[in-house]
């Protein structure tokens, strides 16, 4: 009886420690590698919905920059959360400036423009050193309140102009300006929920 009571005494502590094992890994890979993120609002629409859930690789960015196209999680200036740009600017000229602090906020959207770039916005589409860009994946609107801003500005820096595809339907640097790489969190490579839309990004 006492050898029985001691083989399940270590078959317990054994599957205890695999569990915190396990659960050291995930909790490591979440913090350093791969996060889940899921989609809050139609400001990606049509290339990712409400609820639907991507992974966000942290590590790539630490060794390269982001590209124009890049599907990326941030934190955004803290004018986002106000809907305000970071200095004055004419009402026909996309921000060219952030607030000097960040959001707590993660934000998801796609890089448009690169650090250098002059950058302006004409029916919703990006115009990139006066040359309009090819995005079949952006939904266009010639009507929005930000889908005109003919007025160029050349994006700092080390800086990063983001937009949601949904063009009539994201809030974005548009309002509140460009955002430092250091900020960025990682790049959405994959979607993983629902089960209908897993694939790569």
């Amino acid at each position: 009886m006492a050898k029985s009571k001691k083989g399940g005494h270590n078959s317990l502590v054994e599957l205890v420690i695999i569990v915190a094992v396990a659960l050291g890994l995930a909790l490591g890979i979440q913090a350093f590698l791969v996060k889940p993120f899921r989609i809050p609002s139609e400001s990606m629409v049509p290339t990712l919905e409400v609820g639907q859930r991507v992974l966000v690789d942290r590590v790539s960015f630490r060794f390269s920059d982001p590209d124009r196209g890049d599907i990326v999680v941030f934190k955004p200036p803290h004018g986002a959360d106000l809907n305000s740009c970071g200095v004055r600017h004419p009402s026909d000229q996309p921000c060219p400036k952030e607030t000097p602090e960040r959001s707590d906020t993660n934000f998801i959207k796609r890089v448009v423009g690169l650090p250098g770039d002059r950058l302006k916005v004409l029916e919703g589409s990006v115009y990139i050193n006066g040359k309009r860009q090819k995005e079949s994946f952006a939904r266009l609107d010639a009507a929005c309140g930000t889908c005109n801003l003919p007025r160029e500005i050349t994006i700092p820096e080390d800086h990063y102009y983001m937009m949601g595809d949904n063009r009539g339907e994201s809030a974005d640097s548009r309002e509140w300006g460009p955002v430092p790489k250091k900020w960025i969190i990682g790049k959405a490579f994959m979607t993983y929920w629902p089960p209908g839309r897993i694939g790569l990004l």
